[in-house]
């Protein structure tokens, strides 16, 4: 978050800034939590659950937020089911609020 945001302004800022998509719509803020990061830092995290459409079902985008994200290429692509693919721990923790 930008000092100046609330979180539903960070996340409409993030989602466009990482993904470069334009139609989507923030519904509802799903989750809140504190979690230790490998190296602990403690992190409150917000999860939305947004939206998307007239969206491909793959692409790929350059961030344009600057810092660590420079000179790199995301690839997005959509998923069905919370057990579809394997993320990161911590970065799948709510999906199953959305897939229910």
């Amino acid at each position: 978050m930008e000092p100046h945001e609330n979180t539903y302004q960070a996340v409409v800022r993030e989602m466009k800034e990482e993904t470069g998509l334009e139609n989507f719509n923030v519904e509802d803020l799903i989750a809140e939590d504190f979690w230790e990061n490998a190296d602990g830092a403690i992190h409150n995290r917000f999860f939305y659950k947004i939206c998307a459409s007239n969206v491909p079902d793959e692409w790929d985008y350059q961030p344009t937020g600057g810092r660590d994200e420079e000179g790199l290429t995301f690839h997005f692509f959509w998923i069905s089911s919370e057990h579809e693919v394997q993320l990161i721990k911590g970065h799948g923790d709510y999906l199953n609020l959305i897939f229910t």
